[in-house]
C-alpha cells in the first residue's frame, strides 16, 4: 500500500502535535490561507479552555512543523495556515513521480469485489436508460480497481420466461409477416431480427456485448438465469418460507425486508417459481464464489431489492454486509430544452448505439456519470455532441491535449527537475492544492459510490490549469522546469480522472 499522500501527513503531523485528531479544509477564498481547520472549536469543551485560546496554542503548534509557513486564529477558533513554497513543491514532485497511479492503493483491507450492473433481458438493444447503468456501474468498478479491490464485472441475463418468450413470439409473428402479439416486441430491430433464421436470442446477446464494448465496459462474466433455476430444489429447504392462498413465500420480514416475498406461486397462477426465487439462487451463486462483496447496481424501479438481498443474505447464514445495492434514477433526452427522442428504429425508446453515434462514446460516458445516482439525468443532445469549451467533456479534455502539446515542444534537459528559487504563484499555489485533493476525492468517491465526484473535479483541475496558463509562460520560462513538473502531475491526474469514468484523454484535439 502506498505511502500517505502528501496532505494526509500533514494531517498527521499536526495531529500529533496537537494530541488530537486535527482535520483540514481549503477554504474557498486563498486569503484565509492554504488549509483552515476547527479542532479547537471541536476540543475545546473537553479540553475545557476557550475555543479562541486553544486556537491559538494550535496555531503555535503548526508554525513549529516545517511544512507550515504561518498560522493565524481567525474568528471563534478557526486556524489558518500558509505553507512554505518548499512543502508545495516537494508535494508536486511526489504528484510528478507517480504520475497516473497518484491517488490510488488506499484499500484497507484489499476485497474480491464483483459490480453486477445493465443486466437487461435480451429482448432488444442496450437502451441509453441501460446505459446509465453501465455507465455509473463501471465507473465504481474502476474506482474500487484504482483503490487496489480486486473487481469482476457481470452481466445477468433472463433467457427464459414469459418476455422471452414473447419476444420470441414477436419475431415469429414478423417471420409470418403477422403483426407482433398485443403485448410483443415491435420495432425496426424486430423487422431485422424476422429476416435471419433461429432463435433471435443469442443474436440480441451478441449485438448487446458489442454495444457495451464500445461504451468501453468489458464483461469478465454472464449469468443466466436458465442455468441457475435448476438449483432451487436444494436451496428451499434453507430458507424460511411458509405457505399462503397456495404460495411458498419467503418470511423475509424476519430479517430486514419491507414485505415477505412470493418464491413459487401458487398453481392456480402456474406455480413457476418467480424472480425473487432467482434473485435467491443468484445471490448464494455470487457469496459462493468466494466474492467479498457482491454489488448489485438496479434501476430506482427496483427500490425493493435495497432489503430484500440483504435478508436473503441473513436467511441463508451469510453476513449481509457482503451485499449492496445502489439504485440510480432515469434519464431524460433533450433539445433545446424540450424532451425528445433521437431513436430512428422506434419511437418510444433510445438506443445506447444511436446516443453514441449522435454523441461520441466520451461524451455518452461523461453525460451518464456526471450526476449523482439519486438525481434524474437532465442530457442536452446538442450540447453533449458539440466540440467546443461549452461542453465541460470536451474542456477537460482540452486541458489535457494542451498539456500534451506543451510536453511534445518542451526540450530534453528541461522535462525533469524541479529546482525553482522564485516564490511560486498564486495561480501555481492553486493548481499544486488543487492537485493534492485528488487522492481524497476519489477515495471518497468510492467509499459513498458517487463517481460523480470525478467530472465535478476534473473541471475544477481544468479550470486551475487554464488560469495558470493564462497568466504565466511555460516554455521558455524562468522556471521552465518547474512549470513542466507542474503541467506533467496536472496532466496525469486530467488523465487519471477521465479515465475512471471511461473517457479517453486526448493527446490532440
Amino acid at each position: 500500500m502506498p505511502a500517505p499522500d502528501p496532505v494526509a501527513r500533514l494531517t498527521a503531523e499536526l495531529s500529533e502535535a496537537v494530541g488530537a485528531t486535527v482535520e483540514l479544509e481549503r477554504p474557498s477564498d486563498p486569503g484565509h490561507g492554504d488549509y483552515a481547520t476547527n479542532a479547537a472549536l471541536r476540543l475545546a469543551p473537553e479540553r475545557r479552555q476557550q475555543p479562541r485560546e486553544l486556537a491559538e496554542e494550535i496555531a503555535a503548534a503548526a508554525t513549529r512543523l516545517a511544512a507550515v509557513e504561518r498560522a493565524e486564529v481567525a474568528g471563534p477558533g478557526f486556524v489558518n495556515l500558509w505553507l512554505a513554497d518548499g512543502w508545495l513543491g516537494e508535494a508536486l514532485g511526489e504528484i510528478a513521480e507517480r504520475g497516473r497511479d497518484f491517488g490510488g492503493g488506499w484499500a484497507e483491507p484489499r476485497e474480491s469485489v464483483q459490480v453486477e450492473m445493465v443486466s437487461a433481458n435480451p429482448t432488444g438493444p442496450i437502451t441509453v436508460a441501460s446505459a446509465r447503468n453501465g455507465a455509473y456501474g463501471d465507473s465504481v468498478a474502476r474506482l474500487l480497481e484504482f483503490g487496489g479491490h480486486e473487481v469482476e464485472r457481470e452481466y445477468y441475463y433472463n433467457d427464459a420466461g414469459a418476455q422471452m418468450e414473447k419476444f420470441r413470439e414477436s419475431v415469429e409473428a414478423r417471420r409470418r409477416g403477422e403483426e407482433p402479439p398485443e403485448d410483443g416486441y415491435r420495432g425496426a430491430y424486430v423487422d431485422e431480427l424476422a429476416a435471419e433464421d433461429g432463435d433471435p436470442v443469442p443474436k440480441v446477446l451478441e449485438q448487446i456485448e458489442a454495444t457495451l464494448a464500445r461504451f468501453r465496459i468489458h464483461f469478465d462474466s454472464w449469468a443466466l438465469q436458465s442455468k441457475l433455476e435448476g438449483r432451487l430444489e436444494q436451496i428451499l429447504p434453507k430458507l424460511d418460507t411458509y405457505e399462503k392462498d397456495g404460495a411458498i413465500w419467503a418470511r423475509s420480514t424476519d430479517y430486514g425486508d419491507e414485505d415477505d416475498r412470493v418464491l413459487i406461486r401458487s398453481p392456480e397462477k402456474g406455480g413457476k417459481p418467480t424472480y425473487r426465487a432467482a434473485d435467491v439462487i443468484y445471490l448464494q451463486d455470487k457469496l459462493e464464489r468466494g466474492f467479498d462483496r457482491a454489488i448489485y447496481v438496479l434501476g430506482a424501479d427496483h427500490h425493493g431489492a435495497r432489503n430484500w438481498y440483504p435478508a436473503v443474505a441473513r436467511m441463508l447464514g451469510y453476513d449481509p454486509e457482503r451485499v449492496e445495492v445502489i439504485l440510480y434514477q432515469l434519464v431524460h433526452l433533450s433539445r433545446g430544452g424540450e424532451q425528445t427522442k433521437i431513436s430512428k428504429r422506434r419511437g418510444d425508446v433510445v438506443f445506447l448505439d444511436e446516443f453514441m453515434d449522435e454523441v461520441g462514446v466520451d461524451a455518452a460516458r461523461w453525460y451518464l456519470v456526471n450526476r449523482g445516482p439519486d438525481q434524474t439525468i437532465e442530457i442536452d443532445v446538442d450540447l453533449a455532441a458539440e466540440r467546443t469549451q461549452k461542453n465541460p467533456v470536451y474542456y477537460v479534455q482540452y486541458a489535457h491535449a494542451r498539456i500534451a502539446g506543451i510536453l511534445r515542444n518542451a526540450p530534453r534537459e528541461s522535462r525533469n527537475g524541479l529546482v525553482r528559487s522564485q516564490p511560486l504563484e498564486r495561480e501555481e499555489r492553486e493548481l499544486i492544492k488543487r492537485l493534492l485533493e485528488f487522492p481524497t476525492v476519489v477515495a471518497e468517491a468510492s467509499e459513498h459510490r458517487g463517481p460523480q465526484a470525478i467530472p465535478v473535479y476534473a473541471i475544477r483541475v481544468a479550470d486551475d490549469f487554464h488560469r495558470f496558463y493564462h497568466e504565466h509562460r511555460v516554455l521558455e520560462s524562468d522556471v521552465e522546469a518547474f512549470r513542466l513538473a507542474l503541467v506533467r502531475a496536472t496532466q496525469a491526474v486530467i488523465a487519471r480522472s477521465l479515465d475512471l469514468v471511461g473517457v479517453e484523454a486526448p493527446e490532440r484535439m
